[in-house]
């Protein structure tokens, strides 16, 4: 075990051996072992977003098997994905890449601007399957945020008396805040803070602008001077909002983008001191050879031997 590593698993220091194993397990997997830096496949995107809109594009991906087989030919930290998408494959690829189940999903079809997503695995499922970790959204600004809390709340202290690492998807929604306001840096802080206290071992949000909402926030910000100009320096702030950078915060890669904006957009994660990307649409929504090369180039930018 690498000394960054050791680093790492210092800050959890509340955790049984079996969560901090498990978390080791994610950092020294797959083409970043050791480094302290993750890239996680996560397919959650047909339960969010329906299947065409998820795999039309790469019609192979319409198979689970196909997504397990990426994430471990690419070198992948960790795959996450809903409890069907992982029963599907566990037994084939047993071992062979560090799972991640996905506890709770929102689906399109019944939409609305304060969003309440379902339950739909266990921390026993979790378990049944072999994985190291379980996931859970929670929206910061949903008028249903407190239940949210709570059902996390619950399953965390579950998962973490299982010997499982809990990773918290925190995506800032709801009526009372502007579209615009859903990525500001003051609320993407906010929403890290938010996991960080929820007892998160891995938080994910997704990458911050400049925009501030809050006029109380953007007073502080505005009189304290809090570097916010780049995007390194916004992720920079948000790794800091995070327990001063003692817990590990990825960023979410979004819909389909142009590479060139991708692999920026991963060197100022790096230079903001972020730990890794969490990239799912931008990698399976390609064909298979192609996105092998561009999670490659993504990870050759966290390690450092691209520049």
């Amino acid at each position: 075990m690498s000394n960054r590593i050791r680093d790492i698993l210092s800050w959890y220091g509340s955790d049984n051996a079996g969560t901090r194993t498990n978390i080791a397990r994610m950092l020294d997997h797959g083409t970043l072992a050791g480094t302290g830096k993750l890239v996680i496949l996560p397919v959650d995107q047909g339960f969010e977003h329906g299947p065409a809109r998820s795999f039309a594009p790469n019609p192979p991906g319409y198979d689970p098997r196909y997504h397990y087989q990426l994430a471990i030919d690419a070198g992948c930290n960790a795959y996450a994905a809903p409890l069907g998408f992982l029963e599907a494959g566990a037994a084939d690829f047993a071992g062979q890449v560090p799972l991640i189940l996905k506890l709770n999903n929102h689906d399109v079809l019944h939409d609305d601007k304060d969003p309440l997503p379902s339950v739909t695995g266990s921390v026993r499922d979790a378990l049944r399957l072999g994985c190291v970790a379980i996931g859970f959204t929670i929206y910061p600004g949903s008028a249903h945020c407190n239940a949210m809390y709570e059902q996390l709340r619950a399953i965390a202290e579950e998962a973490k008396a299982s010997g499982l690492a809990v990773v918290v998807w925190s995506y800032p929604r709801g009526a009372a805040l502007s579209k615009e306001g859903e990525t500001g840096i003051d609320v993407v802080a906010y929403a890290a803070q938010i996991a960080a206290q929820m007892g998160a071992h891995i938080i994910k949000v997704k990458l911050p602008t400049a925009y501030l909402e809050q006029a109380a926030a953007k007073k502080v910000y505005e009189a304290t001077q809090v570097p916010i100009k780049t995007l390194a320096e916004r992720v920079r702030h948000v790794v800091q909002s995070s327990f001063d950078g003692r817990r590990i915060v990825i960023f979410s890669g979004g819909a389909k983008s142009e590479d060139k904006n991708v692999f920026e957009e991963a060197r100022a994660i790096r230079d903001g001191g972020g730990f890794g990307s969490i990239i799912g649409r931008n990698s399976f929504q390609r064909p298979k050879a192609e996105a092998i090369k561009f999670l490659k180039t993504v990870m050759g930018i966290y390690s450092g031997e691209m520049p």
